[in-house]
């Protein structure tokens, strides 16, 4: 069974309701909704028709809204701009009228304020790369240094600077309004420099009642030097090696990602790896070698998920893209991990129960480990463990919980009814996945769960032999 979960960005190449079924029954756990691009009456379309999709096939599946965030682009144009090195490009805002051949609008009126000569610039994904010349109240300018041609509405990105943008815009707010009113399960946070970001995020969910987990996205080097932080106020992170990868020293990209799946698994945070995993199949129907080689790497390091952008949005081969991450995450997982678990604290009396449950099924061959939760918490104690061999089966009465487990490794998520007692809720987990053969007469349970006694509530370790 494969452990490592998979995330598809839905696009115009996915949206079809033919298209969402064949990549769930090809194992894709969690659907990405990135409204950088979408409509909210895209968004109320995909939402219900992704929920009927999941039930027909019999597979939770959640949806994750991610935010645009504070994006800086240049504005539109009426023609492309030829650019060679030497070339003066100016960035204008507040309306400015440009002074000089080559001149584009920003849609960030601070602009001007937050950059200082000397500093470098990216635009398009790091194509355009610039160096600031002078600047004044509403223009700066710019000298090119790289071949290139500036479109409408292209990213910019201002490594190593402060920008004094909110963490959520207006349309931010209004898109995770939009989320929670459909009952996304997660969303995601662009751009998150600091923890007070996230908690404004969550203040914002719980005021509309949302118990949607935050995903912070780490995209650029304020992130990643307060990434302890950003592990303690977010549910999950998500290392966004695009903008990332941009805003830090390429041959920096490889240790950060494993430095923040490392903290992860230590602090007891899942960790989702994203971005260009499979970028030659957007076109081609194989993936490079070395692409098949860093998706290798992300499985050995135990990430939880893996999240394909416009391999599914826009490519030609989306169904193919999740079948490749399939494929090798099996055999990956079947060659051992990182072992990052080992130093996974166990801060309360739970995790340490957990622990010791997870000790218990990795020294017995062919044993399952059986998971009762009502919030998702114990399922999540025994992921962040990363248990040898057992397979995770965590069974809870909450639609929404089961949804949110698909993205923690190594969980097979289930909703079933709680009986008031305890032993007819085992049993009915045991009859369930012997009808699925998940397990099979003589195998060995090792069973987590929450026991009434009285008043009190005890977690309780079993270990069963299913007849």
């Amino acid at each position: 069974m494969r452990k490592t979960k998979i995330i598809c960005t839905l696009g115009p190449a996915t949206e079809k309701t033919e298209t969402i079924t064949k990549l769930i029954e090809k194992g894709a756990d969690v659907f990405r909704l990135n409204m950088s691009h979408a409509t909210h009456e895209w968004v109320r379309q995909i939402v219900p028709r992704v929920r009927r999709v999941a039930r027909k096939v019999g597979r939770p599946v959640a949806l994750l809204l991610d935010t645009q965030g504070p994006a800086i682009r240049t504005g539109d144009l009426k023609t492309n701009i030829q650019l060679k090195p030497g070339d003066v490009l100016e960035f204008t805002v507040r309306g400015a009228q440009g002074a000089t051949p080559y001149s584009v609008d920003v849609n960030y009126p601070g602009f001007a304020e937050d950059v200082t000569v000397g500093d470098t610039i990216l635009v398009d994904n790091g194509l355009i790369k610039l160096v600031v010349l002078e600047k004044g109240p509403d223009r700066v300018r710019t000298k090119v240094l790289t071949h290139a041609v500036l479109g409408s509405r292209r990213h910019i990105n201002l490594p190593r600077i402060h920008v004094n943008l909110p963490a959520l815009t207006e349309k931010d707010i209004a898109d995770v309004a939009l989320g929670t009113e459909l009952g996304v399960d997660f969303v995601a946070l662009s751009f998150v420099r600091e923890r007070r970001d996230i908690e404004q995020l969550r203040r914002l969910l719980v005021k509309r009642n949302s118990k949607a987990q935050i995903v912070a996205k780490i995209e650029d080097q304020l992130a990643v030097r307060s990434i302890e932080e950003m592990i303690e106020g977010a549910d999950v992170i998500m290392v966004a090696r695009g903008d990332l990868g941009i805003e830090c020293p390429f041959e920096e990209l490889p240790i950060i990602q494993r430095r923040i799946v490392k903290k992860c698994i230590r602090f007891g945070k899942p960790v989702v790896v994203a971005t260009q995993l499979l970028e030659s199949m957007i076109t081609n129907p194989m993936p490079t070698r070395a692409e098949i080689t860093d998706v290798a790497n992300a499985v050995f390091e135990q990430s939880d998920a893996l999240m394909l952008t416009a391999e599914t949005t826009l490519g030609r081969y989306p169904v193919e893209c999740v079948e490749v991450l399939k494929r090798v995450a099996i055999r990956i997982e079947r060659s051992g991990g990182a072992g990052y678990a080992k130093d996974a604290l166990l801060e309360n009396v739970r995790q340490k129960t957990v622990a010791s449950a997870v000790m218990l099924a990795d020294s017995i061959p062919d044993s399952k480990l059986v998971v009762f939760t009502l919030r998702g918490r114990m399922a999540r104690y025994t992921s962040n463990l990363r248990p040898l061999r057992a397979p995770i089966f965590a069974f809870t009465p909450n639609e929404e919980v089961c949804r949110q487990l698909g993205l923690y490794w190594g969980v097979s998520p289930f909703r079933i009814d709680f009986r008031r007692n305890a032993d007819e809720t085992i049993a009915s987990a045991e009859k369930f996945l012997r009808r699925n053969k998940l397990a099979a007469s003589g195998n060995r349970m090792v069973i987590v769960s929450d026991v009434t006694m009285g008043r009190a509530m005890i977690d309780s370790i079993q270990l069963r032999v299913l007849e």
